[in-house]
Order: C-alpha cells, then sequence, then structure tokens
C-alpha cells in the first residue's frame, strides 16, 4: 500500500463522515476511494480527497440532497458558490414560510375574539379563482381515468390506474369538494387539508372495493387569499407562474425521482427511463396508509397556478409549458393551448389541465 493513502478509518475521522457514509458516497459515485485491495475490498483514500469529502460534510449540514452535493462538487468554484446561494435562498424561503404560520398560530391563539358586526360595516366583495379545467382522452388510451375540479378556492387533479381508475379519482377529487364551500381558517388549513385526504383514500377504497388493483394520484391546491396550501401524493402536478418565471410546488413520488434525489440518475437520465411513471405512492384500494406532502406557501397578486396530470408533463417540457401558460390572456384559452400542445406531442395518455388565476388584490 502507497504510504500516502489513508484507511477508510482514519479518512473518516480526519473529514468527519462515517465509514457508512463513505460506503454510500462511493457506491453513488460521489466520493470514489483512491484503491480497493482487490482481496479484502478495504478501501482507501488519498490525504488530497479530504477538502472533496469536507465540501459534502458541509453541502450535507446545509441539507442540501444527495442529488444536489454531486451536482455541486462537479462544478467549477464560481458556479458551485452559485449553487449554494440559490440552495439557500429557497431554505430560507421555507424557514420564512415556518415563521410566518408560527406567529399566526400565536397570534390566533392568544388574541381576543373580534367584535361582530356593526352597522357601519360594508359588506365586501369575497375574492375568487378565476378557473378552468378540462380533462382530453389523448390520442392512444381508450378510456379516460384523469379526474379534475376547479372551483372558486380549491383546484384538484388525480389520475387513476388499473381496473377501477376512472372511479378511484374521481372519488378522491370528490370527497375534497367540500373545501371549495366557505373560508377555511388559515391556520388550520393544512391539518384541514390532511383530514380531507384520508376521506379521500377512504372513497378510494370504496370505488376499489372487489374491481382488483386500483388507485389513484392526488394533487390539490387550496387557496385563501395569503396562503396557498398544497396537498400531493403521486406524480400529477402543481405549478405557479410568477412574474414570467414557473416554479415546480410539488416532488413526484416516482421510483425514478428517488434516484434522482439519491443521486444515482440524473434529471436527465431519469426522463428517459423505461420506468419512470412507476409510483412509489398513491392512494390505493388496498388500505395502505400513505402520507401526502403537505406544503404552506404564499400567494400572491396576480399569480397563475397550473395542476396537471403526467399526460402533459411527461410530453410537455417546462419552457414550453411557462410560454403558453404566460402566453394565454385567460385559463380557458391557458387550457385549450396546453391540451393542444400534448396532442402534438402525440398525447399518449389522458391529458388533464386546471388553470387558475389569483384575483389581482388578494383577500
Amino acid at each position: 500500500m502507497r504510504e500516502d493513502l489513508l484507511t477508510i478509518g482514519a479518512f473518516a475521522r480526519a473529514c468527519g463522515l462515517s465509514p457508512k457514509a463513505l460506503r454510500l458516497y462511493d457506491s453513488l459515485g460521489l466520493l470514489r476511494p483512491a484503491r480497493v485491495d482487490p482481496d479484502t475490498g478495504y478501501r482507501y483514500y488519498a490525504a488530497g480527497q479530504l477538502d472533496r469529502a469536507r465540501l459534502v460534510v458541509r453541502l450535507r449540514r446545509l441539507g442540501m440532497p444527495l442529488a444536489g452535493v454531486r451536482e455541486v462538487c462537479a462544478l467549477g468554484p464560481a458556479d458551485a458558490a452559485r449553487e449554494i446561494a440559490a440552495h439557500w435562498a429557497r431554505a430560507e424561503a421555507e424557514t420564512a414560510l415556518r415563521r410566518d404560520l408560527a406567529a399566526f398560530l400565536i397570534a390566533h391563539l392568544t388574541r381576543e375574539p373580534a367584535p361582530g358586526p356593526g352597522k357601519d360595516d360594508v359588506t365586501m366583495p369575497e375574492p375568487r379563482l378565476r378557473h378552468h379545467a378540462h380533462s382530453d382522452p389523448g390520442r392512444v388510451r381508450p378510456a379516460n381515468q384523469d379526474a379534475a375540479y376547479a372551483g372558486a378556492r380549491l383546484l384538484a387533479v388525480a389520475d387513476g390506474f388499473g381496473t377501477a381508475g376512472a372511479g378511484a379519482s374521481s372519488a378522491a377529487v370528490g370527497a375534497l369538494r367540500f373545501l371549495d364551500e366557505g373560508e377555511p381558517p388559515a391556520g388550520g388549513v393544512l391539518d384541514l387539508l390532511e383530514e380531507a385526504v384520508r376521506a379521500a383514500a377512504e372513497a378510494v377504497r370504496d370505488a376499489a372495493s372487489g374491481a382488483g388493483e386500483a388507485g389513484t394520484t392526488l394533487t390539490a391546491l387550496l387557496w385563501t387569499g395569503p396562503r396557498l396550501a398544497l396537498t400531493h401524493i403521486g406524480d400529477t402536478r402543481a405549478y405557479v407562474l410568477r412574474d414570467g418565471g414557473l416554479s415546480l410546488l410539488t416532488r413526484d413520488h416516482t421510483l425514478v425521482q428517488s434516484m434522482v434525489d439519491e443521486g444515482r440518475l440524473t434529471p436527465l437520465e431519469a426522463a428517459a427511463h423505461p420506468r419512470r411513471s412507476l409510483l412509489a405512492r398513491a392512494l390505493t384500494g388496498d388500505g395502505a396508509a400513505t402520507r401526502p406532502d403537505l406544503r404552506l406557501y404564499d400567494s400572491l397578486p396576480g399569480d397563475r397556478y397550473l395542476l396537471c396530470s403526467d399526460g402533459l408533463s411527461a410530453v410537455v417540457p417546462e419552457p414550453r409549458l411557462r410560454g403558453l401558460l404566460a402566453a394565454a390572456p385567460d385559463p380557458d384559452r391557458a387550457v385549450a393551448s396546453l391540451i393542444d400542445a400534448a396532442g402534438t406531442a402525440g398525447a399518449p395518455d389522458n391529458v388533464t389541465c386546471v388553470v387558475a388565476d389569483a384575483p389581482a388584490h388578494a383577500a
């Protein structure tokens, strides 16, 4: 063995990573050992690898996922610094949302009850989303198993699968429609959404009972004016168009996406993977309890929201989505142009879109 090589134990102590983590990063191609003993399989590292290892440690302490760490390590210093700054900006934005929610809850729990309405009160019109939804069977599938809903406050899309997929998606969306009645309390909106998804899971089980394998994805947005609450499970998606930029609000619950998160696939490799549609999480008829993603975002006047099934997102790239959403003068024409774009791309799956515009002055 070369004298300048460190054993995996010595290298772990020097850089702050555990031997287990080093073995993981070796398997992911993130931090390869300088030498592997051909007889014992024991790993040895060069002292010159310590800087890279310490960078990995610090990036993980920032909360950066492995896929992001891998990308930063492959960049030059200037580009890496910009990527770290972008990651931290996202982390600070998420922290700010949690801080605002905590402040709301504290104020809500400690304030005095508001007085009743007086004779001089003026009733203002309730702000509402301008919205449109449409579902198209596409050009290949014999039946449409998607479902959608768009209302003054609630937007939802579900993509069913299996022998009772159409019933499962319709049941899931139908179980959430009560959320569009009245104005939900801003402080408890995520709890309300979580309860609604439990009801949707029960509805899916009922719809799939005795019909064999069946289930559905579900993505829904509940708009309260100052806040936008999201629940999501599966690979249907939600986007927001703001100031000309398109942002994805959801993360696909697929096995391929989990491989991207772990650094085992690049996003480009994932897009062409033969099993890219294999779901890791969904609402299913077998009663398996799967917790949905729940998020709270700021809603800004003039935001445009898009919910869609993967029949759109899998065939129309995001730059094209952004251009079509930005060009359409209203939700109706935005939906029509998106459906047309999926058709032009072959529409191999059902295509469902919901587009909604926040009012110019939110509540």
